[in-house]
């Protein structure tokens, strides 16, 4: 057995030579060599460049030594399981037979055919078929095949990484992760604006915003002159109603103050509470634009009332073009 194990080994040293000095070859005549045209891509710069060639040669070398490895391994396996076979079908023929007489009397079932199927798992009373002769202080080694279904798993992989690097980084049919990102982000704004159409009823006095988009100033305008123009004027500067463009306020100038005073009215003072006839979108245009009027020359004034307000917030734009529902 030795000697057949030899001469293999001997044969795969003599085919790896040829193959080293063949490639050794075919480098010295690249380098002699020179390029047939100037444009495309530099055949004769690769063909010439030693490093290729190292790596090349050092590549080729590797997938040999492994194929030859390997294909040792499996000329000593299949030697000894031959050897082991002979040895035990000359010790005990009979039993043999009388074993495969029994498995062929006893069916297995259909749950056992699949596990076959799908393991290629030898029964333990065929474990000496496939028994090595290693013994690492009494441990046993069995030459058993790898699982079908791991088999196949890995080759699923090899296929699916290949259509893989066609489809997204050589036919480029697959979206690349920036485009991806730009794809979700849009979704995002999508779904935004969806949340804001329906959480503009969710606004009150805890999180109302003095908006200063033309949209929102034009619908606050539109519902004051509709609703509050009678005692406040057109242009705010105060009827029955305080003048809304000088610094004095009588219930706070803040845009929660004057939000608050929409919603809830001033009923001492004949103030009406809107928060059943305008939505919590409408009250806050409105109370934007009642907020714009500040500072503005109206063409009647009234005196002012109340105290001095003194600004503290800023105008926010984060629901900008938000109009009144």
């Amino acid at each position: 057995m030795m000697t057949q194990i030899q001469t293999l080994k001997t044969n795969r040293m003599k085919k790896v030579s040829t193959l080293l000095f063949s490639l050794a070859g075919v480098a010295l005549m690249a380098q002699d060599q020179q390029p047939a045209a100037s444009s495309g891509f530099d055949w004769y710069g690769l063909l010439n460049d030693v490093f290729f060639w190292m790596f090349f040669i050092t590549f080729v070398l590797l997938i040999v030594t492994l194929v030859t490895v390997n294909n040792a391994f499996n000329a000593i396996k299949e030697l000894m399981v031959a050897q082991k076979k002979a040895v035990a079908a000359s010790a005990a023929p009979t039993v043999a037979a009388e074993t495969e007489e029994a498995e062929e009397a006893v069916k297995p079932s259909l749950y056992q055919r699949i596990m076959h199927a799908l393991t290629k798992a030898k029964p333990i009373e065929k474990e000496a078929d496939i028994m090595l002769d290693h013994d690492y202080d009494g441990i046993k080694e069995l030459d058993n095949s790898l699982p079908p279904w791991w088999v196949w798993g890995f080759y699923f992989t090899i296929i699916y990484s290949v259509i893989y690097l066609i489809h997204f980084h050589v036919l480029g049919t697959g979206p690349s992760s920036v485009e991806e990102l730009e794809r979700e982000l849009a979704l995002a704004e999508k779904q935004k604006e969806e949340y804001l159409k329906t959480a503009a009823n969710l606004i009150d006095e805890n999180n109302v915003q003095f908006l200063t988009a033309e949209a929102n100033l034009a619908a606050g305008k539109k519902i004051f002159e509709q609703n509050c123009a009678s005692c406040h004027a057109s242009d705010g500067g105060g009827l029955v109603g305080p003048n809304l463009t000088d610094d004095y306020y009588i219930h706070g100038g803040s845009i929660q103050d004057i939000f608050k005073v929409i919603k809830y009215g001033v009923l001492e003072k004949g103030m009406l509470a809107w928060k059943d006839m305008l939505s919590p979108a409408q009250m806050q245009d409105v109370a934007s634009y009642v907020k714009s009027l500040r500072g503005t020359t109206p063409a009647n004034p009234k005196e002012p009332q109340g105290t001095l307000y003194e600004e503290t917030e800023t105008p926010s734009t984060d629901q900008a073009n938000q109009s009144a529902q």
